[in-house]
């Protein structure tokens, strides 16, 4: 099945990512590459449309991302958004300045022409969209008029209908923009022409149908199965793809929840009948972690050992040639770095640290897929909802919710305080209402007082966040009570912390693992 392509070039804005998912929402295809992507590159995508995404730069500053002119000329509509509609004005013959009034926040838009982007809109409707930005059009390319205007910006949206370019100030990926879902849409479907008939249901054909031609008859594939919703959904994809060809293996590292080893093993072997292989290697991980305490050493470590181990257990294994993995589409964006708009926000373990001497071909069926589009994928291929409703668990697992020293005995106490913090969250029905909620042991050590006795622990930091797909996520607001029992418990029960913190922060600023 060939699907319609949306190509979103990036220029370092935070919300691109939400441009991604209000595109996807809409059941049309895209992809996020880079600004400054090859311009065959681009072509050879053959895309259906492009969106230029916002950015922090001004494109009158030296070394300001900028791209190729030539894909202006490809013939495809473009959509510019805040810094690449400043662009597109820029590159193609108009003036950029910095406004004498910058605009950050809540603002409003008259339509003044309800075409184009605006065709879902009434004449001199006024819209509530979210601003960010220092600069402003100051004139506009010949072919350009305006098509909407705010009090502080009379080029807030632009349109040259004939060649389909079109470009908006403010940000209608963002929620604060409530009918920026209206304009995208209209590019969409209007502008470009595009059909909504792109799901995950018609992702697991394809992608079943793409495992079979990657891997030839006498070859098998090793699936790295660690029991979360993406390792999970990748297994049996795959196994729906090669059958008795797919051998699973479950590695224990050493750095995995309380209980978490025997349910996988038991989960996969009876439910879904895989060819499971368990494999012990804690001591092996554990060795090569002592004494680490930077984070993305860490998360080195642990995805050189792991392909280590995969490249011992698939000499076990006759004609294996593949290495299948959950990576997904937020993995690969922010272990992207892109030349001047964006930095490495962390390395991820399905796509960070690979040795080019692994032996086994990746498989990665998922890297397309946002976590809600896995869900539902997994219910397309008809796996049961306490899998794929599961709270991600990071690759890394414990190791960097274990901060500093990872140890043996630091990790039995964060094993033993997160148990407790799912046991409660289970119990007050909060467990399908947030993203994700678990421990963090810290390495700082407080004054304590228990009995008439004087104690020195660590803290224990209890995180939780409600998010659609990771990508942004707000703290939850747990009641009073319930933080309150988990504190409890915690202190009484698990030896080696004394104190407990709930963090508050949301992402951005924050991340939502704290390593």
């Amino acid at each position: 099945m060939t699907k319609d392509l949306v190509l979103i070039l990036d220029f370092g804005s935070q919300t691109t990512q939400l441009i991604a998912r209000r595109i996807r929402e809409s059941k049309v295809y895209c992809e996020i590459h880079p600004c400054n992507a090859p311009f065959e590159d681009i072509r050879a995508k053959n895309p259906r449309a492009i969106i230029l995404s916002g950015g922090p730069s001004s494109v009158y500053e030296d070394g300001a991302p900028s791209l190729d002119k030539r894909i202006f000329e490809l013939g495809v509509p473009v959509l510019g958004i805040c810094y690449g509609m400043q662009l597109m004005a820029h590159l193609l013959g108009g003036k950029v300045e910095r406004a004498d009034k910058r605009e950050f926040g809540l603002a409003k838009v008259t339509i003044d022409k309800p075409e184009g982007i605006f065709h879902r809109f009434a004449q001199r409707e006024t819209i509530d969209v979210w601003m960010s930005h220092g600069d402003r059009i100051e004139s506009m390319p010949t072919g350009f008029s305006t098509i909407g205007l705010s009090d502080n910006t009379p080029f807030c949206a632009v349109a040259n209908p004939e060649k389909k370019m079109y470009g908006v100030q403010f940000h209608p990926e963002v929620v604060h923009s409530p009918r920026g879902t209206d304009v995208l849409a209209s590019f969409l479907f209007e502008v470009a022409g595009l059909e909504p008939t792109w799901t995950p249901g018609s992702f697991t054909d394809e992608a079943i149908q793409i495992v079979r031609d990657t891997v030839k008859p006498d070859e098998h594939a090793i699936c790295g199965l660690s029991g979360g919703v993406d390792s999970s959904v990748a297994a049996v994809l795959c196994h729906k793809a090669l059958g008795d060809r797919l051998t699973c293996i479950f590695v224990d590292n050493g750095l995995l929840r309380q209980g978490e080893f025997e349910q996988v093993v038991n989960t996969f072997r009876e439910t879904f009948h895989l060819n499971l292989v368990p494999v012990d290697a804690r001591e092996r991980f554990l060795s090569a972690l002592k004494g680490v305490t930077d984070p993305e050493q860490k998360r080195k470590i642990i995805g050189k050992v792991f392909i280590d181990v995969f490249d011992e257990e698939a000499a076990k294994v006759q004609n294996a040639a593949h290495l299948v993995q959950g990576t997904l589409y937020p993995d690969v964006i922010e272990s992207v770095s892109f030349k001047g708009p964006s930095a490495v926000i962390k390395s991820h373990h399905n796509v960070g640290g690979l040795p080019e001497r692994m032996k086994l071909k990746l498989i990665e069926p998922l890297r397309e897929l946002f976590k809600d589009e896995v869900r539902a994928a997994g219910e397309a291929l008809g796996m049961p909802r306490d899998i794929l409703y599961r709270q991600p668990f990071p690759g890394p697992g414990l190791a960097i919710r274990c901060l500093g020293e990872v140890t043996p005995e630091r990790l039995e106490v964060l094993r033993a305080a997160d148990h407790i913090v799912s046991e409660e969250i289970r119990g007050a029905g909060f467990y399908d209402k947030v993203w994700q909620s678990f421990c963090v042991l810290l390495p700082v050590r407080s004054v304590g007082v228990m009995g008439d006795a004087r104690t020195y622990e660590e803290t224990c930091a209890i995180r939780a966040v409600s998010s659609i797909d990771g990508m942004t996520a707000d703290w939850a607001p747990l009641p009073y009570e319930l933080l309150g029992r988990m504190s409890n418990r915690i202190i009484n029960e698990v030896r080696g912390i004394n104190r407990v913190v709930y963090d508050i922060s949301s992402k951005p600023p924050a991340t939502i693992e704290w390593e």
